[in-house]
């Protein structure tokens, strides 16, 4: 599970972290800075496919000139943060759930410069890996040792940790800097096999993510037969609710959440297959035996149906990544989302994150959750951003009870609190 994320001069935010834990939701008005932590979650991910720098920052394009991966957002200039060179992103990975020659707490910390001049290059800087605070690789181990000078423009250096009768320093590795260190040393044949272990976790968890901005439109049309990965805005719906209902007990959780989380009387789901073009259609058969199809379903239905998909799918991913999870979502079918998402992340198979601007979402968070609530404020006459905890804020723990996190975003509380905890230069 990932614990934090750390960000360091990336786009609005100087030096803040994001506490995790199995859902985390993240509050915060208007141009904050909220998707910019997504899109941090996404340069990460970008890592985890061994993409280069240019590809994750920049789009990657196949060889027929389709696009594959989204740029992030903003223009080379603009990612890091206004007046820096370079942006640094760490992230601490708890691994207990792994088998027990796996280590328990694994960092993985990556700095990347922007090139000044024409060019607007990007190249890594720094990296490293620790395991229990121990280091797998980095590129500035302390003095005397020379590959913390870095001293080659072409080339980026890395120590690895001494292994066998090495006695002052472990091997030297020489990488490219345009792409992680992380995805070029499995290749390296100076690396050991455990380093190399190691390296393939991080790896592995920062490639298990998925971004989910569902589309209802997408939603309703009829799938591919054998589609079974669920599209970024929804795609392949019919299909991958089909899958998931060849289980017996997964079909059966399946509509009882659909139940549940809707208005309607649905007694199971029917996948029909169009006779000319083999197309998957979505249809739900109510109880009074009418069918209705997708078409007719309501988008906040098929967003429910889309997260339902999600987190019920037989192998779940490690992380979703939602934006404004609520959106299109009736207040009194609030409670029954969050129902779903904290126990099914309570069962150490995937975590959740989210943004929301929902006054109803924040009330009813549980108190697991509500611990890894965090809110991402301005700071006055200011362009940057912290990320603070809410639990840690004054006396917010006694006025949840008291008053509701809802009724403390709406009137403001929760960023004045934010702001009267910064220290009196704003720094």
């Amino acid at each position: 599970m990932i614990k934090s994320l750390r960000l360091v001069n990336f786009k609005n935010f100087a030096d803040e972290t994001l506490r995790m834990g199995p859902f985390t939701v993240v509050a915060g008005a208007n141009a904050s800075g909220k998707s910019n932590i997504r899109d941090a979650f996404r340069i990460l991910h970008g890592i985890g496919r061994g993409y280069g720098l240019a590809e994750i920052l920049g789009g990657r394009y196949g060889p027929g000139g389709e696009l594959q991966w989204n740029p992030i957002r903003g223009a080379p200039g603009e990612i890091a943060r206004l007046g820096s060179a370079s942006f640094t992103l760490q992230v601490e990975m708890n691994l207990t759930g792994q088998a027990r020659a796996w280590p328990p707490l694994m960092k993985y910390g990556i700095k990347i410069a922007v090139e000044q001049g024409a060019s607007r290059e990007f190249r890594v800087v720094s990296e490293n890996l620790t395991v229990r605070n121990k280091p797998i690789y980095t590129s500035h181990p302390p003095a005397p040792d020379p590959v913390a000078k870095q001293d080659d423009e072409t080339n980026f250096l890395l120590r690895m940790a001494k292994t066998g009768d090495q006695r002052k320093y472990g091997h030297r590795v020489m990488v490219r800097p345009d792409q992680p260190a992380l995805t070029q040393i499995r290749e390296h044949k100076k690396v050991v096999r455990p380093h190399k272990d190691y390296a393939q976790q991080v790896i592995e968890t920062l490639a298990n993510m998925r971004f989910l901005d569902l589309l209802p439109d997408r939603m309703r049309r009829p799938a591919f037969p054998g589609q079974s990965t669920l599209g970024d805005r929804g795609e392949n719906l019919p299909t991958v609710l089909k899958e998931i209902c060849e289980d017996p007990s997964r079909r059966s959780a399946l509509v009882s959440w659909i139940r549940e989380l809707t208005p309607m009387d649905v007694e199971d789901l029917k996948f029909v297959s169009d006779p000319t073009t083999g197309l998957i259609q979505l249809v739900f058969r109510e109880t009074d035996g009418s069918d209705i199809s997708a078409y007719s379903a309501s988008d906040g239905t098929l967003r429910f149906l889309a997260v339902l998909a999600a987190l019920l799918a037989k192998n779940p991913v490690g992380l979703h990544v939602f934006e404004e999870i609520d959106n299109g979502i009736h207040p009194s079918r609030l409670r029954l989302l969050l129902d779903l998402i904290e126990s099914q992340t309570k069962k150490g198979r995937t975590q959740v994150v989210t943004t929301t601007h929902s006054p109803g979402l924040l009330s009813m968070v549980g108190d697991e959750t509500f611990d890894s609530t965090g809110v991402v404020v301005r700071r006055p006459h200011a362009n940057d951003s912290v990320i603070a905890s809410v639990a840690n804020l004054p006396d917010a723990k006694n006025l949840r009870g008291s008053t509701g996190l809802g009724s403390l975003l709406e009137s403001n509380w929760l960023e004045d609190a934010v702001i009267f905890t910064l220290p009196d230069d704003g720094t």
